[in-house]
């Protein structure tokens, strides 16, 4: 009998997914000129498509073209050519499968050598101890550009439906814009939008709300949200379960859980009040304690590598798995379960103390795949971390001279 991974979702917005098995975002920072897709980023998803996924979710697309969480950000807005994104959507469909674009705003986690702007909910920086310095220092949003942020989210969603995605996922976790409305660590706003969970979900609700009115509804609308931020006094499961409550009835088809934030990288395994161990699953606790309330189905990422893990995930009520990590290392894992094998391979293991170092270096690792990938070749997942830590800083380095004077001409 057919495993429950491999029957179909069909969604509030009527669209159907072909099996439970998603590729989550993964930020690949591979924007070619003009930060647009350019062959690699299509090559890199027509393999991934080819690989039995049933949703491929891209990662992080930038709605603000002077706000990136890295250089080589792909960036959507009312002035890019819709062509290179109709191709990546063709290429994400080629299989059978749905692409979703997630679309993202960092907000204070952008790198002090960016040029643009460093906003937040107040004027509260990311804290990594000595390695502080490493991000801008925010500025507190007016309400202004709060509602010409929620206005840009709903551009770039109307676009991505134009050059012929399936859908948006609207990131409001990993310590992003969104989630710092959400927390109230990083939100000391006594206004409209901060103090009670209710004005800190603001925000994020009022993208929402513009993101379905933007796109048909046939169009879905996910939204990527923390479990919990893993540090003591942040965004808890129990603020999660009343922001799911919120969302349920603005046209939300989807939730994928997470966890974490640069200051507590728990979607690495490495949460600084260690609440969660470097495991298979690291959310599924909490995610199975969401489940008995959602109104909406749930994805649940972070860890998952082989299939019994993945049907234990299902069988305790969330409905959509992702894996991001695994699929940069074994792009069709999804035939192989169907065919009862494994990933014979994985990455190297980072065990450095230093989480802050450890979770980029991590990070590092991915993306020196996806790069491999993308221009044909094969994963290389013996690389020292180190290794792929230098040479990203290396081509993130020339990204950043290339986007600062694409940014000068725009």
């Amino acid at each position: 009998m057919a495993s429950d991974l491999f029957s179909p979702l069909r969604l509030r917005s009527g669209s159907v997914l072909p099996n439970r098995i998603a590729k989550a975002a993964m930020e690949e920072n591979m924007a070619g000129p003009g930060q647009l897709p350019d062959r690699q980023l299509v090559e890199l998803y027509r393999r991934w498509a080819a690989g039995g996924t049933g949703l491929l979710i891209t990662g992080n697309v930038m709605v603000h073209a002077e706000a990136l969480t890295g250089p080589g950000g792909v960036v959507l807005d009312d002035a890019a050519p819709l062509e290179p994104f109709a191709e990546w959507a063709r290429a994400g469909k080629s299989a059978g499968g749905q692409i979703w674009m997630q679309i993202n705003h960092p907000g204070r986690q952008i790198a002090s050598d960016m040029p643009g702007v460093v906003w937040g909910p107040s004027a509260v920086g990311v804290d990594l101890g000595r390695h502080s310095g490493r991000f801008g220092r925010p500025v507190a949003m007016t309400a202004e550009q709060i509602r010409d942020t929620v206005d840009r989210f709903a551009v770039t969603a109307a676009r991505a439906e134009e050059a012929g995605f399936d859908g948006v996922e609207i990131h409001a976790a990993h310590g992003y814009l969104l989630s710092q409305f959400l927390s109230p660590l990083v939100n000391k706003r006594t206004n409209a939008w901060g103090g009670s969970l209710e004005n800190r979900a603001r925000m994020l609700l009022d993208v929402v709300r513009a993101v379905r009115a933007a796109v048909s509804p046939s169009f879905a609308v996910a939204v990527k949200l923390n479990s919990a931020d893993f540090q003591r006094g942040g965004f808890d499961t129990d603020d999660a379960r009343q922001v799911i409550e919120w969302l349920a009835p603005l046209g939300v088809d989807l939730v994928e859980l997470s966890g974490g934030s640069y200051e507590s990288p728990a979607m690495t395994g490495r949460p600084a009040d260690a609440r969660t161990q470097a495991r298979e699953a690291y959310f599924l606790d909490l995610a199975q304690d969401l489940v008995t309330t959602s109104p909406l189905p749930l994805m649940l990422t972070g860890g998952i590598t082989r299939r019994d893990t993945a049907e234990k995930v299902l069988a305790g009520g969330v409905e959509v798995v992702g894996m991001g990590t695994a699929l940069s290392v074994t792009l069709d894992l999804p035939k192989r379960w169907a065919e009862g094998r494994e990933a014979d391979r994985q990455l190297r293991p980072v065990t450095w103390s230093d989480k802050a170092l450890a979770s980029a270096a991590g990070m590092a690792q991915v993306r020196r795949q996806l790069r491999r990938i993308a221009r044909g070749g094969n994963p290389a997942p013996g690389t020292h971390p180190a290794v792929a830590l230098i040479g990203e800083q290396r081509l993130q380095r020339k990204a950043l001279r290339r986007y600062r004077a694409w940014l000068l001409t725009t």
